[in-house]
């Protein structure tokens, strides 16, 4: 099957594979010269989880390259929302960081994956570990009402090698704590706790030493992890996601999963 798309202000005919939204992009704002944001129109047929993540391509080639991609948006919002790196030699994002309102991306139509509600128990803090681009699904978690019926803190923990790459998290809590429908209580109950492991900042240090060295808990003024009471999220690099985890399972926390809900969840899917 063919159709019409635009990529980079031109039209083109491209095959559409089976299972899969040609949408178009609304609007798109780069943040460095690493990373940047994009929104493209909803199908109205797609329905998926706040954390979850698609598959999405662009219809330049007749077998398009298609990498996981988590939705930065929530579960009710009207447009979708991603929030990418830019790597010169990569597969798709060589091509996606240059998209254009107007222009076509492809998705596929089933949304999966583990950092949501479904795989977790109750509990009082829910913590969202995160390094660069790994925000993106907590973007779509910190939106959603059910976090703040479910936990009475969410804290979302941010790091990146520069300040520069702090902002897309500076710019979603401040949107989510003016927002209509979760703003009273994003401002009631959310943390942004950031560093940087690079740039000289406020704050420095890798999520894994400001963990052990307890300099998260003392400046949250909250107790250390504890399995009984605490939650989390995990998703950004392997290391630190490796890392992490070990922390968890060291202190008691048990992982979770779709069919059974546990104390910790890690996203294992990436983008190039």
């Amino acid at each position: 099957m063919t159709d019409t798309a635009t990529v980079q202000g031109e039209t083109t005919e491209f095959p559409i594979p089976s299972g899969v939204f040609a949408e178009k992009v609304i609007s798109v704002k780069h943040y460095t010269d690493r990373l940047f944001k994009f929104r493209m129109t909803r199908p109205t047929s797609f329905r998926f989880r706040s954390g979850e993540f698609v598959m999405i391509g662009l219809p330049n080639a007749e077998r398009p390259v298609f990498r996981a991609y988590s939705i930065a948006s929530p579960a009710w919002d009207e447009e979708l929302e991603f929030y990418s790196i830019k790597v010169e030699d990569g597969p798709l994002t060589e091509h996606l960081q240059k998209i254009e309102p107007g222009d076509t991306v492809l998705m596929r139509k089933k949304p999966v994956g583990t950092l949501v509600h479904d795989a977790l128990l109750g509990g009082e803090r829910l913590y969202l570990f995160s390094t660069g681009t790994g925000i993106a699904p907590f973007a779509s978690v910190i939106r959603d009402p059910e976090t703040y019926e479910r936990f009475e803190k969410v804290v979302l923990i941010h790091t990146c090698r520069d300040a520069a790459e702090l902002d897309y998290g500076r710019e979603l809590v401040a949107a989510t704590k003016d927002d209509p429908l979760v703003g009273e209580e994003a401002t009631a109950q959310l943390v942004h706790y950031a560093s940087t492991t690079r740039e000289n900042s406020d704050r420095m240090g890798r999520i894994t030493t400001l963990i052990e060295n307890g300099q998260i808990f003392e400046e949250l003024g909250v107790p250390p992890l504890n399995p009984e009471t605490d939650r989390a999220m995990i998703c950004g690099s392997m290391a630190m996601l490796k890392d992490v985890k070990q922390i968890l399972e060291e202190t008691g926390f048990i992982e979770g999963s779709n069919s059974k809900p546990g104390q910790f969840v890690v996203e294992r899917a990436f983008v190039d």
